[in-house]
């Protein structure tokens, strides 16, 4: 498993649209991200001021149903 490198919020909303999140709204500096997938809404919000801390990435992976490869691909 690979170390997941520092990102901003803007480069982990790029991967999370490419695993088939729509940015649904931005409230000040946070991005709402939603999918349907088997039925289900998943939704994520990603802060976009400055680089994400490494827990904060990690939660938003987690969230999105995805492993860190997968995410890494995605980048």
């Amino acid at each position: 498993m690979k170390k997941i490198p520092v990102i901003t919020g803007y480069d982990a909303i790029k991967a999370l649209r490419k695993a088939g999140f729509i940015a649904t709204r931005q409230r000040g500096s946070h991005v709402r991200l939603t999918k349907i997938e088997d039925g289900k809404t998943i939704k994520i919000t990603v802060p976009v001021h400055g680089t994400l801390k490494k827990g904060t990435l990690n939660k938003i992976i987690k969230d999105a149903g995805l492993t860190r490869d997968e995410f890494l691909r995605f980048l």
